[in-house]
């Protein structure tokens, strides 16, 4: 047997975490096994799909790097289909048209609630004929009567479920439209799918689906539920946790293999290993190994995973990345040091690419402000004397490169008999604006000579005018 799993996402919104889980996970699955992966759009719900919402799942699958081997196939092509299917069972007595009004389907449903009985239809139409057949009506599915419909489930076991707890569900509305339950019953079965790997808000509707398949004498694919994602205060996961796009997370500087590294252990380890590359996922993977206990996710921790990645990639390739997260701020990263430089002084410094940005805006601009405290503690008044004194020592470089850098601030530090730390922070201050940078030498020398004697210039300004607020008062 071939192994094809499927993605089928509906395109009524982003790729969320969740989603991508389980496309992960149906991926690695088919991978693993030497087999397809089908990415089909269920875009029945004519009201919510939309083209930018399918437009963001294929974008998001392909910065994800989960390629597909067939699709996209989309639903709402088949609807003739999925109508040859209807009739078929209409044919062979496995459904029926229901013409009861929405008044008498909620008086039939306060009743039952009202006698503490769980809401189900009634048959009633099952029993009665209608007085004008051409009236407007629903098709519904005739569930079986009695025994049990068992779901041998990768991840919980074998799950029963009793057909008395089913009632005959709708399988085409009103509007002539299909419901998910019978398309989905459809497209896997035409799509020749041995594996369905999908969140566990599903389990519900697999004895539903088993039992329209076996009314088609079709044999059930193997399920495999999954179980949900929680925020890391418990509840399910949602916007108020942060980002729950695979896009946002593109947009805040998270790079695709690290998203992907966290998200397989979301529910899936492998002994106490962290780090995975794509290749080891396949090998190791296996959907039985899936927990049944739903994850927690933790954003501390992706960070950490994608501050390794932006460690370990290959700095042309971040510097590629940066580009448009530096272009947001403003800067034209061609215009200034080389950014590959950039990257190799920052890259142990920034745990999203976003925040690597931040962070490197002073080698392309000066800086609006110092930061307040830096400057309190290293702009004072004692400090004149080092920064005119290295500002001589710079300015008269004529060759600007860390070398020669680095031994001007020592050479200063020496004549005035104090550690290099007293010349260099304060230097440091006035030409990043903040306490923290790279070493002083790549600094200095990514920001370039004249932008350095400048920014020197303006603390020297803010040292003299400390100054004299302070002999004023």
């Amino acid at each position: 047997m071939t192994v094809r799993t499927r993605f089928a996402p509906s395109p009524t919104g982003y790729l969320h975490v969740g989603g991508a889980r389980t496309a992960l996970f149906s991926w690695l699955y088919a991978r693993k096994h030497g087999g397809q992966f089908v990415l089909r759009i269920e875009d029945t719900d004519l009201e919510r799909s939309t083209p930018e919402s399918v437009n963001a799942i294929l974008e998001g699958m392909t910065w994800l790097g989960l390629d597909y081997d067939e699709g996209p196939f989309y639903q709402t092509a088949r609807f003739d289909r999925y109508d040859e299917i209807i009739q078929q069972l209409l044919d062979n007595g496995h459904a029926y048209r229901c013409y009861c009004s929405k008044e008498r389907l909620d008086e039939l449903r306060e009743t039952q609630m009202a006698a503490k009985t769980k809401p189900r239809y009634d048959g009633h139409c099952l029993k009665n004929k209608a007085d004008d057949p051409d009236a407007p009506h629903v098709i519904r599915f005739r569930n079986p009567v009695g025994g049990s419909v068992i779901v041998n489930d990768l991840i919980r076991g074998k799950v029963a479920i009793s057909n008395d707890e089913l009632d005959d569900l709708i399988i085409r509305r009103t509007d002539g439209s299909p419901t998910y339950n019978l398309t989905v019953v459809v497209d896997d079965m035409d799509m020749n799918i041995t594996h369905v790997i999908r969140g566990d808000d599903h389990l519900n509707n697999a004895p539903r689906q088993i039992n329209i398949l076996n009314a088609l004498g079709a044999e059930a694919p193997v399920y495999a539920h999954v179980p949900m994602i929680l925020g890391d205060d418990g509840s399910r996961l949602s916007k108020r946790h942060g980002a729950v796009s695979v896009m946002q997370y593109r947009e805040e500087g998270f790079l695709p293999e690290a998203l992907i590294n966290y998200l397989v252990r979301l529910g899936w380890s492998h002994g106490d290993q962290e780090i995975f590359s794509i290749d080891e996922m396949i090998s190791l993977f296996d959907i039985d190994d899936v927990n049944k206990a739903p994850s927690s996710f933790n954003t501390e921790k992706l960070e950490w995973l994608n501050q390794h990645y932006i460690k370990e990639t290959d700095p042309a390739h971040i510097a590629t990345l940066l580009r448009p997260h530096m272009g947001k701020l403003g800067i034209d990263p061609s215009e200034g040091p080389d950014l590959v430089e950039v990257v190799k002084a920052q890259q142990e410094r920034a745990n999203t690419l976003e925040e690597m940005a931040d962070i490197s805006q002073f080698f392309y601009k000066d800086y609006d402000e110092f930061d307040e405290k830096a400057a309190k503690k290293n702009l004072r008044p004692v400090a004149a004397e080092p920064m005119i004194k290295i500002r001589e020592a710079l300015a008269s470089l004529s060759e600007w490169n860390e070398a020669t850098i680095h031994t001007a601030i020592h050479d200063v530090a020496a004549a005035l008999d104090v550690k290099m730390g007293k010349v260099a922070q304060p230097l440091r201050v006035a030409v990043v604006g903040r306490a923290a940078s790279p070493g002083i030498d790549i600094t200095l020398f990514l920001v370039g000579q004249e932008a350095c004697l400048r920014r020197i210039d303006r603390a020297l300004a803010y040292i003299e005018a400390r100054a004299n607020e302070t002999a004023a008062n």
